[in-house]
């Protein structure tokens, strides 16, 4: 790999929001409130969804999204035809834990595996760490936006920019994960920037318009909750959350290499029996689930760190994607212990304020373990309604017999002795609904059984017919 720099020529100080407040320079330049900058960020998010499902991945390669301090999107078909690049804040401890998985070994977005994406770290210390950014590279545009307390919120889609934001990008990118880095420059040279038809710019500008939020909701929806409302964990849990770390780590590099030789085993199932390829199914499944299960943990060690600083991106974020991937998966997690699930919507699926990938991932692992604590034949029903400015997602179950017992690992976990499984308890799952937004109440009626009310903010006024 050629990758020689020189350190003083990268232009460390310079930032996303820099380049494209030059290349915008003979625009209006006056200051925003930050409330208005996240409701401009929220609506350009939208409007972006909108355009990258409008393109046809059938006729067309798809493309590259680069954005910070998190994924930008979960619809299903972004996640599977745009590969994600996350440039995420860490320190460097974080890093050189990461650096010890195996090379070769690098998700590169399969389709079966929900919100995979590259990723590379920012620290502290680095410019960019104060931003938030989204880069996008398809065969018909190419699109930049930034959100700064200095410029404010920019965006552009002029292909002069992207030279100099990749001269930016593309050394951190070598230096901190040269072997990602590899598969990122072979797409950036696929990926050309080019200059957007004129009638794409003016759909943009319109559906971003439309799908600004109320300016109410952005003020009375901060990105982070008041810290007394967190359930309060003991200060001497730094050593258990570091070893859940690590060995969420540990677990998951096998398990994403047995996934990967499965994947290559599919792609010859027509030179294999029907029966040897529904067991190789099978192990990959397994493997996604264990793998979305032990990313979860790791996330939610994560936040309960008292220095964990990382924030929670919240966006405006389909419902509509999240229960279209998620209920086959929840039905089929549920037959396979004999519990019978039904999810009731409404007509139509509001948006939602949240981080789409972190929210399809506690809602699927609260579920998991909702349906693992019942006796088999029990019946639990999903409903989904709004209340006020809310939507209000219901769990609840009806079983005969009695439930799986459970028994508290440290702080942070429950191990069911009867089946084997981990999950995380409720107190540290209260606290990740908390960090999305939202909250989850949890009850038990006279009979016995469980309810788990969620209850989220609502996006903005718009609405998709499911």
């Amino acid at each position: 790999m050629n990758a020689n720099f020189e350190l003083d020529q990268l232009e460390i100080s310079k930032t996303i929001s820099s380049v494209l407040r030059h290349a915008n320079e003979d625009c209006d330049d006056q200051p925003i409130s930050v409330n208005q900058r996240r409701r401009q960020w929220r609506g350009a998010i939208a409007a972006l969804e909108r355009l990258l499902q409008d393109q046809d991945p059938q006729k067309h390669s798809a493309g590259m999204v680069l954005s910070s301090p998190s994924p930008m999107f979960c619809d299903r078909q972004i996640s599977e035809h745009y590969q994600q690049v996350v440039f995420a804040p860490k320190s460097l401890q974080e890093v050189a834990i990461s650096t010890l998985q195996l090379t070769g070994i690098v998700e590169d977005c399969p389709s079966t595996a929900t919100h995979s994406f590259l990723e590379f770290p920012i620290f502290a210390n680095d410019p960019l760490h104060q931003e938030r950014f989204c880069l996008v590279l398809t065969p018909q545009f190419s699109f930049a936006m930034v959100s700064a307390d200095e410029g404010g919120f920019q965006f552009s889609f002029d292909p002069a920019v992207f030279n100099e934001l990749w001269q930016m990008l593309r050394w951190r990118m070598a230096l901190t994960q040269p072997f990602q880095f590899q598969t990122i420059q072979q797409l950036w040279r696929q990926f050309a920037p080019v200059a957007p038809d004129y009638r794409l710019v003016s759909r943009f500008s319109q559906l971003m318009l439309r799908s600004l939020p109320d300016m109410n909701l952005v003020t009375a929806t901060p990105k982070t909750k008041p810290v007394k409302e967190k359930v309060s964990v003991s200060r001497d849990i730094q050593p258990e959350l570091e070893l859940l770390q690590a060995l969420t780590h540990e677990i998951r590099t096998p398990l994403t290499t047995i996934r990967t030789m499965t994947k290559l085993l599919l792609k010859k199932k027509k030179h294999l029996t029907g029966d040897i390829v529904k067991r190789i199914e099978t192990i990959e499944q397994e493997c996604n689930e264990q793998i979305r299960r032990m990313e979860l943990i790791f996330r939610a060690a994560e936040l309960e760190t008292p220095s964990h600083c990382r924030e929670v991106q919240l966006i405006p974020t389909s419902l509509e994607q999240i229960f279209y991937n998620g209920i086959p998966l929840w039905q089929k997690q549920a037959q396979r212990r004999n519990v019978d699930l039904q999810v009731i919507l409404p007509q139509t699926l509001p948006h939602v304020v949240s981080d789409p990938a972190m929210l399809d991932q506690v809602l699927s692992g609260l579920i998991e373990t909702f349906t693992r604590r019942l006796p088999s034949g029990s019946e639990v029903q999903i409903h989904v309604s709004t209340a006020g400015n809310q939507l209000k997602l219901e769990v609840q179950s009806q079983g005969i017999g009695q439930k799986c017992l459970e028994k508290a690992i440290g702080q942070l976990l429950i191990f069911q002795p009867e089946t084997g499984s981990l999950s995380l308890n409720f107190n540290v799952t209260k606290n990740l609904f908390h960090a999305l937004g939202g909250k989850l109440r949890i009850r038990q009626r006279p009979s016995g059984d469980d309810v788990f009310t969620i209850f989220l903010p609502l996006g903005n006024n718009i609405s998709l017919t499911v």
